[in-house]
């Protein structure tokens, strides 16, 4: 009884201890939109969940503390006498971690008052340039969206106008565009594919290297964007990495599906300098064991890391050093006896595949104020991309129900690798309230190789011949990629706000790479209180992946190669969009956005057909071009609708929608639906969060998705025959469409918070009803029908377990 009564009294004082109030920090520094000078004196209150409001206002360096914040969800607003309000909502306060924000205010184009309209409304981008097709992503969405898997390329297939292109791989579809037109900027550089798995030319891969524990708030466009980004024609993600905090030591310690993490960050001196730095190390194997189906029986491994160390310096500048990179490798093995029935879905079924891919990213940032009225920040890094393959062609026989491998022939060997020196320049400045400039300068030195051998094996089932081996990149340079550019922005009144500027782009890659004017504008005009009209129009233009202008096919087996694609122009596209927005509710606004692109000079085949590189992107597989012209055109058309609600009162959604069409018209003058064209696309996620006192919470959230098919067209069964691979006639190409694409995922986790530690516990199932999506046809040789339907993901779960100390 003794024992009892003293177990009864443990764990009272154990359920009091953890309802007992826990508290922590928020904290963070404010500067001027434009010119990023620090705001002396600004209201900062704080609103917990409990009712309290806390206050503080920053000093003159900008900076801000407030203390005893009881943990969960509070509601932060600035206010400072000139600038528009900021109101940040649903901010996660946990025991663990002190909060730090970073928050930029734009002073009003009226002088003298202090305006009552919330400039920072949820989801607003930090480019003070942009007024349409953008978006700020939060690092708590790419958590919270069920099936996002805390990757930013998922996470924004729930807003209107993006669409997956493939459930294997993150590329994306943005409003119909092949993915190979999205670029990829980290802290100001355009980097290489930051994904593992990555194959040359795409912009995806199976498993991002990024991760959400390193990243601040980032931005996210679809159209008309600003002048700074070039060499892009689909959309932009524009990534800001965050300090480590400056105060205290924190950790974060995660095991799951997606690898176990190591996360550390802290003070190299205190209330100064900081430093930030993470691992992560792949765990699939593990699920292998546990017999779950991820669409290969090769056993993927990959490792990633990232780092920032943070100096400020007396002027009110700072230092920066960031790095990030990975590795992945894997071994497809099909030597093996395996079923008839089976498909592979991450590589070819005929062949051993032996795939090891890398990058990196090291760089220095430097930010100086230059007065109060402008600030110049320089950036240079250094990046690396290395992908390596080697093929094993398996010629089969059929024993039963079973492939049973008879000979074996080393078939290919490639490596591309890419070095490149970045350097990004730029200057805001301030001229007056209404009046804002910011210019720069992006550059690339590349040095790139490529080399590629290969042979066929003929027959299918017995081996009927073999050819000598056959080069078709032999190729090592160096050259320069340069784009200057400048925009103003200027707020008419407080309602109507213009911004226009240019840029362009060399690239000595080719003679006729060069677009010398492409011009940018945008106008934002609030209606009234609650509803805005925005106009974007805007030239883009981009450059093929470098190593498509080093290919030969080389038919004549000579050891001396001929590119025959190194005069092609710059892809272009011209973008004009027109957008509504209307707030209808605390948190919940509508948008809605109409555009029309006109792409010319895309790559088409030189011989009549239907043959376009806008078609490529998606998937495991290089591209390999006939000789192109830049002679083909485009259109894609569309609307895009998305309703949202932020998380508040304990549950949030978003809701959007998009009917477009996507067309081009090939060096044979028919015009046909692009690969991507899927016509519609439907999403709908939300979550509701349970509360167990203050310190315990339980989040369920969900996401469905339904879109058109992926396009297809006839089969030349002669020809795919040959090749041993699927070959399309050109008659009909891209007319049918697999049958409409549906996805449910749901999500749950666990948050516990003690007095020094947060728990985070949490599980995806990832296509929870195992929907067969069709993905595309492929050829398997020996069967008695070769053209096999490929079939998306199946049902995968994903689960982690997180600690933050």
């Amino acid at each position: 009884m003794r024992v009892r009564f003293l177990f009864m009294c443990l764990l009272i004082a154990w359920m009091n201890a953890l309802d007992a109030q826990i508290t922590q920090v928020v904290r963070g520094k404010v500067v001027d939109r434009e010119s990023k000078a620090p705001l002396i004196g600004v209201n900062v209150a704080v609103y917990p969940s409990n009712g309290e409001v806390l206050g503080s206002t920053t000093d003159e360096n900008g900076t801000f503390v407030v203390e005893g914040v009881p943990v969960g969800r509070a509601r932060v607003v600035f206010s400072y006498l000139g600038y528009n309000t900021v109101v940040l909502d649903n901010i996660m306060v946990t025991s663990a971690k002190e909060v730090v924000l970073n928050v930029e205010m734009e002073e009003a184009a009226l002088k003298l008052e202090e305006v009552k309209v919330i400039a920072q409304k949820y989801g607003e981008v930090r480019n003070e340039m942009a007024l349409i097709s953008a978006r700020q992503f939060s690092v708590s969405e790419t958590e919270r969206y069920a099936g996002s898997r805390a990757d930013p390329a998922r996470m924004v297939r729930n807003y209107a106008g993006v669409v997956a292109a493939d459930d294997s791989r993150n590329d994306i579809v943005v409003r119909g565009n092949t993915p190979t037109g999205v670029l990829w900027r980290i802290e100001g550089i355009n980097v290489p594919n930051p994904n593992h798995f990555a194959i040359p030319g795409t912009r995806g891969g199976s498993v991002t290297i990024l991760n959400n524990k390193f990243l601040s708030n980032s931005d996210f466009f679809t159209g008309a964007f600003p002048a700074e980004y070039g060499n892009a024609i689909a959309g932009v993600f524009d990534l800001r990495m965050r300090n480590g905090n400056n105060q205290r030591y924190e950790y974060s310690a995660q095991f799951g599906f997606l690898g176990t993490e190591l996360m550390a960050e802290g003070p190299f001196q205190r209330g100064k300098s900081s430093f930030l730095a993470m691992y992560r190390y792949s765990t699939v194997a593990l699920f292998h064991l546990l017999g779950i189906d991820i669409g290969t029986d090769a056993t993927p491994q990959y490792q990633d890391g990232a780092f920032r160390l943070h100096f400020p310096l007396k002027n009110g500048g700072d230092v920066a050093v960031f790095g990030l990179g990975g590795w992945s490798s894997i071994d497809i093995i099909k030597s093996v006896p395996y079923d008839t029935a089976e498909t592979e879905l991450y590589g070819s079924n005929d062949r051993d595949q032996y795939f090891t891919s890398q990058m990196g990213v090291v760089g220095v940032s430097y930010s100086h104020p230059l007065g109060s009225s402008a600030y110049l920040k320089n950036v240079v890094a250094v990046s690396h991309q290395r992908v390596t393959a080697d093929h094993d062609k398996v010629v089969h026989r059929v024993e039963g129900s079973q492939f049973v491998p008879d000979t074996l022939f080393d078939i290919l060997h490639y490596v591309f690798e890419e070095n490149k020196l970045s350097w990004a320049l730029s200057l805001n400045k301030k001229y007056s309230r209404r009046w804002s400039m910011k210019a720069g300068l992006n550059a690339d030195l590349y040095q790139v190789e490529y080399r590629d051998r290969v042979r066929a094996v003929f027959g299918g089932c017995a081996v009927d011949s073999v050819t000598p081996w056959r080069k078709r990149w032999d190729a090592r340079e160096v050259l320069l990629l340069f784009q200057p550019y400048v925009q103003f922005k200027y707020k008419y009144t407080q309602r109507l706000t213009y911004t226009f500027g240019a840029t362009g782009l060399a690239f000595t890659i080719s003679p006729k790479a060069i677009s010398w004017f492409e011009p940018r504008a945008g106008l934002s005009y609030a209606i009234d209180l609650k509803s805005r009209l925005n106009v974007g129009i805007g030239l883009h233009s981009q450059a093929l992946s470098p190593y498509l202008y080093y290919y030969d096919k080389n038919t004549e087996y000579s050891e001396q190669l001929t590119p025959y694609n190194r005069d092609l122009d710059l892809m272009k596209s011209w973008h004009f969009v027109v957008g509504y927005m209307r707030i209808l509710g605390p948190k919940v606004r509508m948008r809605v956005e109409g555009y029309y692109q006109y792409l010319f000079d895309l790559p088409v085949s030189k011989r009549p057909g239907p043959y376009a590189l806008i078609n490529s992107g998606s998937g495991f597989s290089r591209f390999f071009p006939d000789t192109l012209v830049s002679t083909g055109i485009g259109r894609n058309v569309g609307v895009d609708f998305m309703l949202e609600k932020g998380f508040s009162k304990g549950y949030f959604f978003i809701a959007s929608a998009s009917l477009y069409d996507a067309k081009y018209r090939g060096s044979d003058g028919i015009w046909r639906n692009s690969a991507f064209n899927g016509r519609y696309a439907m999403n709908i996620a939300g979550g509701k969060e349970f509360k167990f006192g203050p310190h315990r919470s339980l989040t369920v959230s969900f996401r469905a998705v339904r879109a058109g098919g992926q396009r297809y067209g006839i089969v030349d069964t002669l020809a795919s025959a040959l090749e041993q691979d699927i070959i399309y006639r050109d008659e009909r190409f891209n007319e049918f469409q697999f049958r409409d694409y549906f996805r449910f995922d749901l999500r749950v986790n666990y948050v516990l918070n003690t007095s020094r530690l947060t728990h985070d516990i949490g599980i995806d199932f990832i296509n929870l009803f195992d929907t067969p999506n069709a993905l595309r046809y492929s050829y398997v040789p020996c069967r008695a029908n070769p053209i096999v339907e490929e079939r998306q993901l199946g049902r995968l779960p994903i689960f982690y377990y997180r600690l933050d100390f």
